[in-house]
């Protein structure tokens, strides 16, 4: 285990405000979105997303808002987890419920809408989506300016910025290889409507990314130039410090692939584990991020595996789609439900529950073999009592018939490492039936 030296907890800028006010800020930005989070939990049949017809006039009735105001609360109010979808029924979301007495709840709840902000607001139409995709991406560089600046920056210099990464985001394409032998293709320059010259369409598209911004109250349009909000200019503060502390580890994490990344994290206590996540995932377009965090997860590294999915509690809703379409794989099964669960409000002590018990006993050799892999021999004995069969004779009936393609040698690991006698030879026994396929 490495020594790790302790930073120091980083101030935010001056002139920032201090969290509760900031949360109030983010409280004033989501009025609508709450009102109508509580009105969809409590309605009967509020209907799937977008609201139907009906649903949005029983809404704009009972709220008193415009069409449009209770449209865009709904999106709003399911973009920052006030509310979860079940099908067609709508259950209110963590964040509603601690809504009133936790600003750190709210202001996550904001941020999950900040980073959602191109999904607020309806990119301009008849741009290809791979172009708007690289405007999205170049956007982070156009925050990180406003940020730095303190204050307002012209948009032509805004503009300026965005032209230049999305030509370094061409370049980086261009690098591609095709095959050993075949010289990578050009990238595409950037789709422009009919007569609309690419320099056009940069400023079309920072100007919706700048409405999006707005919108979701990260920052303020004046004649010509934009500046940060008060919770925008935070925001992009934390994340750029994630990202910092990452850089500073002495693994270096945000730079790695994420198993090595997951592995420089796995003698961390939960909370630096969860914030160098954090700074690996702001690196990195979600979904791409997603697919690595789970092609780890598909591997043979049971560590790795229960690590991945550790990773993915942080990534939130972008994850969701993904996670459920695993649930059919055998090895990734009990992982998928726990996180569904926790992602649907259980409570991560009573999350176990939705498993049935073959599940839970794939995930108690798994994570055994996790353990014997890279624990200590106490921590291997100790995990004994976390089997849910109760006795030590139960537990070795059902471990030999679930499967586990590890079973034998967390039997004969778990054998070496128990210091009763008694109990060893009958996990050896156990161990040497499973191993000769023997009752």
């Amino acid at each position: 285990m490495t020594t790790r030296r302790t930073r120091p907890a980083p101030r935010p800028p001056e002139g920032t405000p201090p969290p509760a006010e900031l949360a109030r800020q983010a409280r004033t930005v989501l009025a609508d979105a709450v009102r109508i989070a509580h009105w969809a939990s409590d309605d009967a049949n509020p209907g799937p997303a977008p609201l139907t017809a009906d649903a949005l006039e029983r809404a704009a009735a009972a709220l008193d808002l415009s069409p449009a105001r209770v449209r865009a609360g709904w999106d709003r109010a399911r973009l920052a987890g006030l509310v979860e979808l079940h099908g067609d029924t709508v259950r209110p979301g963590w964040r509603l419920r601690a809504w009133k007495r936790d600003d750190s709840a709210v202001l996550r709840g904001w941020v999950a809408l900040f980073d959602a902000w191109s999904l607020v607001h309806a990119a301009p139409r008849d741009i290809e989506a791979t172009t708007v995709a690289e405007a999205v991406e170049a956007v982070p560089q156009v925050l990180s300016l406003l940020q730095l600046s303190a204050g307002p920056v012209t948009v032509p210099a805004l503009l300026d910025l965005l032209g230049q990464r999305v030509a370094e985001l061409h370049e980086e394409r261009c690098e591609v290889a095709y095959g050993p032998h075949l010289p990578a293709e050009p990238a595409p320059a950037p789709t422009a409507r009919p007569g609309e010259a690419p320099a056009d369409l940069n400023a079309l598209l920072l100007d919706w990314a700048l409405e999006g911004l707005a919108a979701v109250g990260a920052l303020t349009l004046g004649s010509g130039h934009a500046t940060l909000t008060p919770l925008g200019n935070w925001a992009v503060w934390v994340k750029l410090e994630q990202i910092c502390v990452a850089a500073q580890s002495p693994a270096g994490n945000i730079e790695q692939p994420a198993a090595d990344m997951l592995l420089g994290c796995a003698r961390l206590t939960p909370g630096p584990a969860r914030a160098e996540y954090r700074a690996w995932l702001a690196a990195r377009p979600v979904g791409s991020a997603v697919a690595e965090l789970l092609a780890v997860a598909r591997g043979e590294d049971a560590l790795l595996r229960g690590l991945a999915f550790e990773a993915l509690r942080v990534v939130g809703a972008p994850a969701e789609p993904v996670v459920r379409s695993v649930v059919t794989d055998v090895s990734l099964r009990p992982y998928a439900l726990l996180w569904l669960a926790e992602y649907e409000g259980a409570d991560p002590d009573d999350a176990q529950e939705v498993l049935s018990r073959e599940e839970a006993t794939w995930l108690w050799v798994d994570t055994a073999a996790a353990v014997a892999d890279h624990g200590e021999t106490g921590l291997l004995v100790r995990h004994l009592d976390t089997a849910v069969q109760g006795t030590v004779p139960a537990l070795l009936d059902e471990v030999r018939a679930v499967g586990h393609p590890r079973t034998v040698q967390v039997l004969v690991a778990l054998a070496a490492a128990h210091p009763d006698p008694a109990l060893a030879k009958a996990v050896r026994r156990a161990a040497f039936q499973v191993h000769t396929g023997g009752a």
